[in-house]
């Protein structure tokens, strides 16, 4: 009884003061215009974009809440017609408080004994959100209604709706229009259907008791009286609110967007103070390609990730930026960027090493080279298959991308100047203990990433003019042009030999495509360019654990045809300049018929064997991974047996290199002897 008397009292003062407001009595005007308006400013998730505006990934507030930002412009027309037919409908006309509301609230409540009807309006309710406002008493509604009249003398109606679309309660840690939209509908509030826009109406009047996750029955009780309330208003109609009332609601939440998590966690620690982070990556591609990286490490096996990443060949935008198969998936490392891990790059870079001699005068791609068993000093380079094809032009070298011929080349344009050229894209090669760059830089013996081969891979596209890869939209570019890494004409003799190799084709279109596979079938990698998109792979385990037969051409090849499907098919090469010099080898200049003035030896069959690697006396680092020791033979016949601390390891028939796994560290004495019984050992520590 007593309970009730004082509602009563609370009813009757709220009439007063409705009243009093009507008349704008001077106390009144004078509390309003002493008043403070509340602060509509709210911490908002920070969200980062892609190119064209969609979501891929906002970030938590403080306690853990997802309030997104959001206004008027980006909700559906819809839902603010029935959030105001439901909630203010008086809401366009009224100066923050609707004495009729509260009137009839009153009197309903004295009438009926129970709440019939809520009295406050949208700048009430936003009063109380922004200001954590405390009103179920009077001096709490005092203070809700007079902070409402102030608040509307400062801001505009629309200002009003934006905070009621960021503040508003939906249940557990969700705030706004936005985040419920994407936690319970999977999409954003700018499009909604009438039972969509009626729950999210009907969820802040009791965020908890109403959660559909929870209580979906109660959740659709509250919805379906929205639609009825729509209905009378005239807002809808009651066929469409009729066929809204049959569907069911959602009964659980969807994970937020998180595309592209470790470039945008990356990005984000980088720009702490934006709180919208615009790049230049397109979320659709994105998306494809995750599910793509995902689904081929899952076919290729167990611990294995894929990385990808996609360049606009014309403005060097990233539009896609796979760091890995699958984010949580510890077993495969998922939390590691692949794109920006250093790794061996294979055979990626021999395009760039032909390409300097095509550009020195060297060679042409109808010179002839030999890919014969060779010494460089202690360094006896074979290739892949164990095999050696003779004399071979270098546009085969290339195609069948051959050991022997590219470090011959190499010799010539000098590791050096290889990685002058490099860097002039920006990129920083990697040598270990800060060594010279070797002649095994032709062959991978350097470290690099996906990041940056595709930073390379854009230069040669471009014709050899580089530009920065940029991942943020409106990113600083280069005030001046690049220095190029090669000429024009060089680039398109390589183009010419990568569109050539069998590969990725859609009728006589064609993808330039070069892989490569790292000591060890560590790292498999495919890169390839059409006209307009630079597309680079890599396959491997993040932890550099060796996985033997795991090659480019198998694994990354695939992977490279499918993500240009996905990218939206391939667009066809830019013709090639009619400067180039299309001729057999004999029509060559004599100078250029054969690869000359290269220092190497073919390696002499009929001197006894000589163990080229590992050097006697060397310390060898195995890398803690239970890696193996590739041990090399030069010199000598086949076939070649091969001894630890005297005990057999290995006879090779053909090949003069041999992956050795030891039981340990410490010192060992390897042997090798040959057809013809000579023999040759060193003793190496290792570690």
């Amino acid at each position: 009884m007593r309970a009730r008397l004082r509602a009563r009292l609370l009813i009757a003062l709220m009439i007063g003061v409705g009243l009093a407001a009507s008349a704008a009595p001077i106390a009144l005007r004078l509390a309003v215009e002493a008043a403070k308006p509340a602060d509509l400013f709210v911490q908002t998730s920070r969200v980062v974009l892609d190119r064209n505006g969609r979501l891929l990934r906002p970030f938590v507030v403080e306690n853990g809440l997802w309030r997104l930002p959001a206004s008027v412009e980006a909700v559906d027309p819809l839902y603010l017609a029935m959030l105001q037919a439901t909630e203010d409908h008086r809401f366009p006309e009224h100066r923050g408080v609707d004495p009729t509301a509260i009137v009839r609230a009153g009197l309903q409540l004295v009438t009926s004994g129970r709440i019939v009807s809520g009295g406050s309006t949208l700048t009430m309710q936003v009063v109380r959100l922004a200001e954590r406002r405390h009103t179920r008493d009077v001096p709490g509604k005092l203070g809700q209604i007079v902070g409402a009249l102030a608040l509307e003398r400062f801001v505009s109606k629309d200002q009003i709706l934006d905070a009621y679309l960021k503040l508003a309660p939906f249940g557990g840690n969700l705030e706004g229009i936005r985040a419920a939209s994407l936690a319970y509908f999977g999409h954003e509030p700018r499009r909604l259907r009438p039972a969509e826009a009626a729950l999210l109406v009907a969820l802040p009047q009791a965020p908890e008791a109403r959660r559909p996750d929870r209580f979906p029955q109660a959740a659709k009780i509250a919805r379906d009286r929205v639609l009825t309330r729509a209905v009378a208003s005239g807002v809808l109609s009651r066929a469409d609110a009729e066929a809204a009332m049959g569907e069911p609601v959602p009964e659980r939440r969807i994970a937020f967007p998180m595309l592209a998590p470790q470039t945008t966690d990356r990005v984000a620690r980088e720009t702490p103070a934006e709180p919208i982070i615009r790049l230049t990556l397109d979320g659709d591609l994105q998306g494809k390609l995750e599910r793509l990286a995902e689904e081929r490490a899952e076919a290729i096996g167990p611990k294995v990730s894929v990385a990808i990443m996609v360049a606009d060949i014309a403005t060097g935008d990233v539009l896609a930026s796979v760091g890995s198969a699958k984010l949580m998936d510890e077993s495969r490392d998922g939390f590691i960027d692949m794109t920006r891990a250093v790794r061996s790059p294979g055979s990626t870079l021999k395009p760039f090493i032909y390409g300097l001699a095509f550009e020195s005068g060297i060679a042409h791609p109808a010179t002839l080279v030999e890919d014969r068993p060779t010494a460089f000093g202690g360094y006896t380079p074979g290739n892949f298959d164990k095999t050696f094809h003779g004399t071979v032009t270098v546009r085969r070298a290339l195609e069948l991308s051959l050991n022997v011929p590219a470090v011959q080349v190499l010799e010539q344009v000098g590791p050096a100047r290889l990685v002058g050229r490099i860097k002039r894209t920006g990129v920083t090669p990697r040598f270990p203990d800060m060594s010279p760059a070797g002649l095994a830089i032709g062959l991978g013996g350097v470290g690099l990433t996906l990041a940056d081969l595709t930073t390379l891979y854009v230069a040669l596209a471009r014709g050899g003019d580089p530009v920065p890869l940029v991942e943020r939209l409106g990113g600083l570019r280069p005030a001046e042009p690049m220095k190029p890494i090669f000429d024009a004409r060089a680039a398109a003799y390589v183009t010419d030999i990568l569109a050539g190799t069998p590969g990725v084709t859609k009728g006589d279109a064609r993808v330039a495509v070069k892989t490569g596979t790292s000591y060890g079938y560590r790292d498999a990698w495919a890169m390839g360019y059409d006209g307009r998109l630079v597309i680079g792979v890599w396959v491997g385990r993040p932890d550099g654990a060796p996985m033997p037969g795991l090659m480019g051409v198998d694994v990354a090849v695939p992977v490279l045809a499918d993500a240009f499907v996905r990218a939206g098919g391939i667009t066809r090469l830019p013709p090639s300049p009619v400067s180039l010099l299309n001729a057999t080898s004999s029509q060559l200049p004599p100078p250029l018929r054969r690869l000359r003035g290269a220092r190497a030896e073919v390696a002499d069959r009929n001197a006894g064997p000589a163990i080229a690697y590992p050097p006697d006396g060397a310390r060898v680092d195995l890398g803690g991974n239970g890696a193996g020791l590739s041990l090399k033979v030069r010199n000598g016949r086949a076939p070649f047996t091969w001894f630890a601390d005297g005990a057999p390891i290995a006879r090779e028939p053909f090949s003069r290199e041999i992956l050795f796994t030891p039981a340990g560290s410490g010192f060992v004495t390897l042997s090798v002897v040959d057809a013809l019984g000579r023999a040759d050992r060193v003793t190496v520590f290792l570690e």
